[in-house]
């Protein structure tokens, strides 16, 4: 088996209280869903995902791809909540900051 082959069938690693945040993350996404009244079926239909791949972002599965749950998103309009992951990266401003604070002397 290559390299390539053992890496791309090893799962990621998620622990537990990660799974707690996806597992809102799928809520949230289902929630939305509702709100606009579309079927599992209609949101599959114009993703091209499977019902079954879409009840697994709705539970917050790990083993889906990043793709599949920015396909969704896409079809919620909300695609661009995506986007702000990360955006307002406190910590690493912060880090920056005793850096630049540092190098100052």
């Amino acid at each position: 088996m290559s390299n390539q082959s053992k890496s791309s069938t090893r799962k990621a690693v998620v622990f537990p209280k990660h799974l707690k945040t996806l597992a809102l993350f799928g809520e949230n996404i289902k929630l939305a869903r509702k709100r606009r009244k579309l079927t599992q079926t209609l949101v599959s239909e114009r993703t091209g995902i499977s019902r079954v791949t879409l009840r697994k972002i709705e539970q917050g599965d790990p083993t889906v791809s990043i793709g599949h749950y920015v396909a969704v998103l896409g079809v919620l309009g909300l695609v661009e909540d995506f986007a702000k992951v990360a955006l307002d990266d406190e910590l690493g401003r912060k880090l920056q900051d005793i850096e630049l604070m540092r190098s100052k002397k």
